[in-house]
């Protein structure tokens, strides 16, 4: 064993799996390996997960003992649902007699879940009142449910989440008589029995397939000689060790988006922005708001669910997205990909090849229309116009990134598109990019407004190896700045490797108390050191939900403490030059408000408005605000500033008061108390972090106006 420390990330695609290499340290890649995904493989894609594995370590000499973490991701739970590879779920509900005990029957009583496409996940159904509840009954009704074709179990009681005894009874009997069983409130602790009941039909329904990759997967890296567990990718960003993943494997929904979102933060120096996976058949479009990735509930066959995951937005346009086009010009582009028709890209067919092109109309699959682009070439091979192709023609792809072709390939194969039109080829192009750009532009505009992101403030990511095919002639549509991190092929399995473990605890929780926020916080660290984090890195963000009275906790770890960044630390200068590049203006026009041995914060006068950008020594900017005001204090004195900026910073409107949102930089972390407007409730969750810090420690207080 060597004094290096090497973590490996898998991310599993829809044709290809990735593995990389990146040294603990320096998290630098010193290695990268990639295998056709292995969908038909008795094993299912953990063959192909532990093939990339073993080859990464094969091919760039690294030994199994420098392993210090191995994470994947896993398409395994989204394609079961989208499928329909599922088992039938029996549920038992539990319940008072009365009419609290009518009422849960009713509410635990679930139809089929409709997947789409015509596929369920069949359910059949059992109430036990809890005056009755007999370890005899629970054998009996199983066997009645196993008897209806019941595979595995849910025990569902409602109230459930306030003592999860029965349900975690019912379930210990199931797997004592052989069944996977699913307890409702170890999925979620929110109230609503009908939607927490059907969140756990829907994770039990997986379970079994689940359970058979993670165990092959488990095993098969074990016996490549890497000693630590293997850690699984959440829907939400995190990650958590397999065992968990055993119990919950409906959290790793959108496992895969998640990947990319992560690899894209460890580049992205904004706090806010809109980021594109591009991939060769469709695009996943998401949030970065104030450093975290934009969480939203899943739906899962139209139905509201309990599962956390990223909120994202497939669309059916990506770098191989096929032309459709009549005489009068380009009509559409996708979804139809030429991954799917089986046909190559002209951008990356040898330019001899194209000898005597001809514009060919079909329709690629059964059903599909009938006026996609094809040229068939004189050797009767066809191949096919792309978005990636048109990018090429007019000189958007750097050499540099992963879309880069021949564009003069590509310009062959678009002449006679272009002369059946009477049009050039860039005519061609650009209006086959401005069909892609049509239906991207809405999504994010639909995003922005609703994760409240000003149009300034946005700056576009571009991941996945097409990225560079949409993201340049977006942003120059839209007049926003974009990046394309470096290796954004491999970000996924970058993300992967890189990522934190994530767990969170959701309760309904009308008024909390200190208290109540010093459970739910002691209950989410130990749930991350449950996932595998180590205890002394957990850091917890508390949320407040007014309107419904929602508390949540966020716990963020690291398996083992991290001692070092992506960056070195910037200079005040170096961060003013970036402070200024974000707010668009001359680094002369912009003050350093206030400074602490881990932060800057710099502010600009404009038309009114005070703009503000809290940065970290690394150069990240933690936190972009269009209007609010920074001081420095000591810590024993934060609520005389929280106090007089809840004034200060107010902004009354005829029919309501909009209150600031606040943020304190303390120590290496900036708390985020954004959100609510109640001042008591801020000074609670306040006071709950800050009497861990020193009175005397300098803090950095930041108050931004609201608006509407």
């Amino acid at each position: 064993m060597s004094d290096r420390k090497v973590r490996m990330g898998i991310d599993v695609g829809g044709t290809h799996t990735k593995a990389v290499a990146i040294d603990n340290a320096t998290h630098e890649i010193i290695g990268k390996s990639s295998v056709k995904t292995t969908h038909d493989d008795k094993a299912g894609v953990a063959t192909g997960v532990v093939q990339a594995f073993q080859n990464c370590l094969r091919e760039n000499g690294i030994d199994p003992k420098d392993v210090i973490f191995v994470a994947h991701s896993t398409t395994q739970a989204t394609n079961a649902l989208i499928e329909g590879d599922v088992a039938n779920v029996g549920v038992i509900g539990v319940g008072p007699k009365g009419v609290g005990g009518w009422i849960a029957k009713a509410q635990t009583n679930m139809k089929d879940i409709n997947l789409g496409s015509g596929r369920f996940i069949r359910l059949k159904n059992r109430f036990i009142c809890d005056e009755n509840l007999s370890d005899q009954l629970v054998t009996d009704t199983i066997k009645s449910l196993v008897g209806d074709g019941a595979q595995v179990i849910v025990a569902s009681e409602s109230y459930g989440v306030d003592d999860m005894e029965n349900e975690t009874g019912i379930c210990k009997i199931a797997k004592d008589m052989g069944l996977e069983a699913t307890a409702a409130s170890e999925i979620t602790k929110l109230y609503g029995l009908t939607r927490r009941t059907r969140t756990a039909a829907i994770n039990a329904s997986i379970l079994p397939k689940m359970l058979n990759t993670a165990n092959s997967t488990e095993q098969s890296v074990k016996s490549a000689g890497v000693e630590v567990p293997l850690m699984i990718m959440r829907g939400d960003g995190g990650v958590m060790e397999i065992s968990e993943m055993k119990k919950r494997p409906v959290l790793t929904m959108l496992s895969g988006p998640a990947a990319s979102v992560m690899g894209s933060l460890m580049y992205l120096r904004a706090s806010n922005g809109v980021y594109f996976e591009v991939g060769g058949t469709t695009t996943n479009i998401g949030v970065i708001k104030d450093g975290r990735p934009a969480i939203d509930y899943s739906n899962v066959g139209g139905h509201r669910t309990y599962i956390s995951s990223l909120d994202v937005r497939v669309l059916g346009v990506a770098g191989g997205s096929m032309v459709r086009a009549d005489k009068s010009g380009v009509k559409d582009v996708g979804p139809r990909s030429a991954h799917i028709a089986g046909m190559d890209y002209a951008v990356f067919t040898p330019e001899e090849e194209i000898v005597d092109p001809k514009v060919v109309f079909f329709s690629p699959k059964e059903g599909d229309p009938a006026d996609y682009v094809a040229i068939e070439l004189k050797s009767g091979k066809r191949i096919t116009i792309t978005n990636t192709c048109a990018a090429n023609v007019l000189g958007l792809i750097k050499p540099e990134y992963f879309a880069y072709g021949n564009a003069n390939a590509a310009r062959k194969a678009m002449q006679p598109l272009a002369d059946y039109m009477g049009k050039t080829v860039e005519e061609v192009a650009e209006q086959i990019l401005t069909r892609a750009y049509e239906k991207i532009e809405p999504i994010i505009m639909e995003l922005a407004e609703k994760y409240r992101l000003e149009k300034d403030q946005i700056s576009l990511v571009g991941v996945g190896g097409g990225a560079a095919s949409l993201i340049g002639f977006c942003s120059d549509k839209m007049g926003l700045r974009y990046s394309i991190p470096d290796n954004a092929e491999v970000i996924s399995s970058i993300g992967v490797a890189l990522a934190m473990v994530r767990d969170v605890v959701e309760r309904v929780v009308p008024n909390p108390t200190p208290e109540d926020i010093r459970s739910i916080k002691a209950e989410a660290i130990d749930k991350a050191v449950e996932s595998g984090a180590a205890a002394d890195s957990v850091d917890v963000h508390i949320e407040i939900d007014p309107q419904t009275s929602k508390l949540t906790a966020i716990a963020l770890g690291s398996t083992e403490v991290k001692t070092t960044d992506l960056l070195k630390e910037c200079t005040a200068e170096e961060a003013r030059q970036l402070a200024a590049e974000d707010l668009k203006e001359e680094p002369s026009a912009i003050k350093e408000e206030c400074a602490t041995k881990n932060f800057y914060v710099f502010g600009t006068d404009r038309k009114g408005k005070h703009p503000v950008r809290i940065l970290d020594k690394k150069g990240f900017i933690k936190v972009q605000r269009n209007d609010g005001k920074a001081l420095l204090c000591k810590a024993g004195s934060y609520r005389n500033v929280v106090s007089q900026m809840w004034e200060e910073l107010a902004i009354y409107q005829q029919d309501a008061i909009l209150r600031p949102d606040y943020y304190i930089c303390a120590g290496a972390r900036v708390m985020d108390f954004s959100g609510s407007v109640d001042l008591d409730k801020i000074m609670m969750l306040m006071e709950v972090e800050m009497q861990m810090i020193n009175p005397s420690d300098d803090v950095i207080i930041v108050g931004a106006k609201n608006s509407l």
